[in-house]
């Protein structure tokens, strides 16, 4: 028996099992699914925990729901990819060989790499809505907050579903609206990109939605540190923005076992072609979804048509 590996149930990964388990002859292939967590998170659902749109429940699933029969699911994280040995090792120190590996762990935030973002502010005046937990706890604090500056930032690109931060400034404008208290909210969209919109046919049809909002943009800011004692945000060439309130998409990386078996870029994204998804240097491995490099937007709707084309390269190569 041939063995499929895939690593990571999530978004892309389930639809990589879900659309090749029909399509491989199941008395010559087993198909495994590797994934740290249970259950499965409808990550686009994290905007609107914060207004009191979605409760938790509401976004959250049993993956073993989710993945088609004559899949086996196990549950276990990742520790490093032996690709000369065709060898996966988990960290409990399970070894599972593989014939065929995609690999579909995603991209995850990661306030450790800014200095200020991952102290003692966090949770009280610097949040995140990337993160089941931070949108939650956030959503705690909007529920009372009675004004003041609220800033979104954009630490780095790429960023998953990288339209979420306006959303969000859209979202809160509304909020506060409702709540009566819109004339004591300052909004502010700090981004290291040269506006909110960066497609010419976008900007001219849409760029004016802030301004009609009264939301204000800070562009090409790099964000080199977060002041948790001055309330304020630094930039590499020593702007400063202060806030009362700080919502951050922190830096996003790919999974740290990506680095550790040599097998992605400086972001920890899998090297891979970008027309095949298959991996630059081993010809058993693609990426699939946020997991990958190839330069198109990480969220989950391109981790859709992805998948369509990754079950026809995958059956066209085996």
């Amino acid at each position: 028996m041939k063995r499929l590996l895939v690593l990571g149930a999530g978004t892309a990964g389930t639809m990589a099992v879900n659309k090749l388990r029909p399509l491989l002859d199941a008395d010559e292939w087993t198909m495994t699914v590797v994934d740290a967590s249970p259950d499965h998170h409808y990550q686009p659902g994290y905007l609107f925990i914060p207004f009191g749109t979605y409760q938790p429940h509401d976004i959250v699933k049993p993956k073993a729901s989710l993945i088609a029969d004559g899949v086996e699911l196990v549950m276990g994280e990742v520790d490093v990819v032996k690709p000369d040995d065709s060898t996966v090792v988990l960290t409990d120190g399970t070894e599972l060989a593989y014939d065929q590996l995609i690999i579909a762990t995603g991209t995850h935030p990661r306030r450790d790499q800014t200095p200020g973002l991952d102290g003692d502010d966090y949770g009280v005046t610097v949040h995140d809505f990337y993160t089941l937990e931070g949108a939650t706890r956030l959503a705690e604090v909007l529920a009372g907050w009675q004004g003041g500056r609220l800033v979104v930032n954009i630490v780095e690109m790429p960023i998953k579903c990288p339209v979420a931060p306006l959303e969000f400034m859209f979202l809160a404008d509304a909020f506060f609206t409702d709540r009566g208290i819109r004339d004591r909210v300052e909004l502010v969209y700090v981004t290291p990109l040269d506006g909110a919109f960066t497609k010419p046919v976008a900007a001219k049809h849409l760029g004016e939605m802030l301004d009609r909002r009264q939301i204000a943009i800070e562009p090409d800011f790099m964000t080199m540190e977060v002041d948790g004692e001055r309330n304020t945000l630094v930039s590499y060439d020593e702007r400063e923005i202060p806030y009362d309130l700080l919502v951050t998409v922190p830096v996003n990386m790919g999974a740290e076992f990506v680095e550790r078996s040599g097998l992605g870029d400086e972001a920890n994204h899998v090297e891979v072609d970008k027309h095949t998804f298959l991996s630059d240097r081993y010809d058993n491995i693609f990426a699939l979804g946020d997991a990958s490099n190839i330069p198109t937007s990480k969220a989950g709707s391109v981790a859709h048509f992805e998948a369509e084309v990754l079950e026809k390269n995958v059956i066209a190569f085996l």
